[in-house]
């Protein structure tokens, strides 16, 4: 069933109770050990309109418009290699801090290893029935994600020492349309490099 939230994505936000960067650090520490080569896709935002996000079950990838929006009043296209900005959902849930994922503004939140030495600029992924490839395009906390959840948050994302993880997260791109739901499984497909190629049709590890 889809759901509609207001307001999630507004300027205005209330930045009360944010985590501070200790307990992120050390909420970090604490979360386990993704697999690299196969996962699942654990929420899918849509943006309807400025302010407002749909959390649909299932949603149609697309080459032209990544995740694409539901209303009229929807947010233009962004650039190829910012099609779609995919967060883990581990991470994004230590950060939120008990408000809700529709908050960062990213279209998908995933159970995967999105570090860039798992995935690096050019890795392919089947999601659901699609086909995805990780761009080169670094995904940094903003003006509004400051406001959002706070000084410590975004200092905790764009750390040097754990930038390679991709905390904020990463973008992806279109190659193949097909259909994603909640639960979907995602898997590698490649990485660059013909030795670093992994078989569709092998099972995951």
């Amino acid at each position: 069933m889809d759901v509609m939230v207001r307001n999630a994505g507004g300027s205005g936000e209330d930045s009360s109770s944010t985590p501070l960067l200790a307990d992120l650090e050390a909420g970090l520490h604490a979360l386990p050990r993704l697999p690299p080569d196969s996962g699942r896709l654990a929420l899918i935002v849509r943006r309807e309109s400025p302010g407002a996000r749909d959390m649909p079950d299932r949603v149609l990838l697309t080459v032209e418009d990544g995740v694409p929006g539901g209303g009229p009043g929807r947010i233009p296209v962004r650039s190829p290699e910012a099609q779609i900005a995919v967060m883990r959902r581990d991470v994004a849930e230590l950060i939120a801090h008990g408000k809700p994922l529709t908050r960062f503004g990213d279209d998908l939140f995933v159970d995967f290893d999105i570090s860039a030495a798992n995935l690096p600029a050019g890795a392919r992924l089947r999601v659901g029935e699609a086909l995805v490839e990780v761009t080169a395009k670094p995904h940094n906390g903003c003006g509004k994600f400051h406001a959002r959840f706070g000084a410590d948050a975004l200092r905790f994302v764009n750390a040097k020492s754990t930038r390679h993880l991709n905390l904020r997260g990463i973008y992806w791109k279109v190659v193949e349309p097909g259909e994603a739901g909640v639960g979907a499984a995602i898997r590698l497909v490649s990485r660059p490099g013909a030795a670093a190629h992994v078989s569709e049709g092998s099972p995951a590890r």
